[in-house]
């Protein structure tokens, strides 16, 4: 937990850099009420980027499959994934060459039930599936979006051996078309 008054809790995933984030809720029988962003209280738990853009994202149906994807410099970007209703398997890839991880991935599910968070910093492919109808997710960006920088791995790349969990889902044209990683130009340092 970090922040004085407030509480969050923040936990480095088994890629570090990639942090779980878990907001405090409080609340009674009449709703609640949460900080699920604080630039000081960030700052305590090592997440120094500022954030310039906000999106939400709606999805209608379950086992829709978004990414993987990234914004190449000088567009690179970090996120902050958040759902505010229904629930995601959220994934992000180790695309900064030299790293020790390289690669590797890690995922977390984000639920408007769990009110967890995923911070993914530059350098790191970004996909995600439904879970459940009616799912909305929001996230923070550090950078603007730029169609120009616009960079992906294709989901189902079989060196990278993710697990989705969905038997046919439900793809962007984009998102069937993505290159391999092995295909993927050395972009990112660590």
């Amino acid at each position: 937990m970090f922040g004085t008054n407030r509480a969050m809790q923040c936990k480095p995933l088994s890629i570090p850099d990639v942090k779980l984030l878990t907001p405090k809720k409080h609340g009674d029988e009449k709703g609640f009420s949460s900080e699920t962003y604080n630039r000081e209280i960030f700052a305590i738990g090592g997440i120094t980027v500022d954030f310039v853009q906000d999106n939400h994202l709606y999805y209608a149906q379950q086992g829709i499959l978004r990414g993987l994807y990234f914004q190449e410099p000088p567009f690179a970007q970090a996120k902050l994934v958040r759902v505010v209703r229904g629930a995601i398997w959220d994934v992000a890839v180790d695309i900064r060459h030299g790293s020790p991880t390289f690669g590797q991935w890690v995922a977390a599910e984000l639920s408007a039930e769990n009110w967890q968070q995923l911070y993914i910093p530059i350098g790191f492919a970004h996909g995600f599936v439904t879970l459940e109808p009616d799912t909305e997710v929001c996230y923070k960006t550090s950078n603007y979006y730029s169609p120009a920088h616009d960079g992906g791995i294709l989901w189902s790349d079989a060196s990278l051996n993710i697990p989705w969990n969905v038997s046919n889902p439900i793809l962007s044209a984009k998102d069937s078309r993505l290159p391999l990683l092995r295909d993927l130009e050395p972009i990112f340092g660590v």
